[in-house]
């Protein structure tokens, strides 16, 4: 079982929500909550929740989603806990390619679910293993939570969401693969079953667990994540995202989230991406591999960008 976890006090993402039962005990009613509302000083996360507007305002979607999640959680009249999707926001796990309007929770006292509007409830068999808390809030075990994703229909972005986990260190293969026993009985299995055998802890981003996936997708050779290129010498050269060593080919993913990381004091991002570039170059230079660079736009039409990784593949082999 994970440790308690919790955010900094700062993080915007820690609420407070604020109930109309909260906002009543402060003395307030409901004229003066409309007119804070209309003041622009609170913000509605759903009927009767609200959060301070500098808070909702300094939000992304996965935040807000995350706010919503926990809005649910104060005002259900039964016991439940954060799961599938719902669940993410908790750990900082991406929500990428995920519905964000409709709230997951699971009961906990065995009980049948219900549907109400924006939320789901699920019935489960819950295991003492399967519950923790995060930032105060329960939720279910990165382990259960990963596999109740791939049950959503998106196993793309429960890829994402796998290897994050995997990668984070907060669950491992082993986990995954005993919590798929647990998952015999459950609809759609079959997702979860391809989703943890592409599961690879070496994977760092969405976009790099994407282009996993599409060589999946579309039949091409599964490439190394993470490979060191070394000299005739052994002088290691550079990591890159993703190779394939008998070809002579490697693959970089650009994204702004990768190139954040790898800014240094006093740089801007031009500075980083100039600073790859020249990189790419010196292996090409002292490999004589060729580099295939990927972008976001390029991952929006999956059988053009197949194509163009198989012809560099192919003009390697030959």
């Amino acid at each position: 079982m994970l440790p308690t976890r919790t955010r900094p006090v700062d993080d915007p993402r820690n609420g407070p929500v604020l109930l109309r039962r909260d906002l009543l005990a402060q003395g307030h009613d409901d004229r003066s909550i409309r007119r804070l509302l209309r003041g622009g000083d609170l913000r509605r996360i759903r009927h009767g929740a609200y959060v301070a507007a500098s808070i909702w305002d300094a939000l992304d979607d996965a935040g807000r989603f995350g706010l919503l999640g926990r809005a649910v959680v104060r005002q259900a009249k039964t016991p439940v806990v954060l799961s599938h999707t719902s669940g993410l926001p908790e750990f900082g796990a991406p929500t990428w390619g995920f519905d964000l309007t409709q709230v997951h929770v699971t009961r906990t006292d065995g009980l049948a679910g219900r549907r109400e509007a924006g939320v789901r409830q699920h019935r489960g068999l819950l295991r003492p293993s399967d519950l923790v808390v995060v930032n105060g809030v329960p939720v279910m075990h990165p382990a259960r939570l990963s596999l109740e994703c791939t049950t959503l229909g998106n196993p793309e972005a429960a890829l994402c969401v796998v290897n994050h986990f995997l990668h984070a260190g907060l669950t491992s293969l082993e986990s995954l693969r005993s919590q798929m026993v647990e998952m015999e009985t459950w609809p759609g299995r079959r997702p979860a079953e391809v989703v943890v055998r592409l599961a690879d802890r070496r994977i760092e981003s969405v976009g790099e667990s994407r282009v996993l996936w599409l060589c999946y997708q579309q039949s091409l050779p599964k490439p190394i994540p993470q490979y060191e290129v070394r000299d005739s010498d052994g002088v290691l050269l550079g990591r890159v995202d993703f190779a394939w060593p008998e070809l002579g080919v490697f693959l970089e993913f650009d994204g702004m989230v990768k190139y954040e990381k790898l800014l240094r004091p006093g740089e801007r991002a031009s500075d980083v991406v100039v600073r790859e570039k020249r990189r790419e170059e010196e292996i090409c230079a002292a490999t004589g591999w060729r580099c295939i660079r990927v972008t976001w736009a390029d991952l929006a039409n999956p059988a053009r960008l197949a194509a163009k990784i198989r012809a560099a593949l192919r003009r390697a082999a030959a």
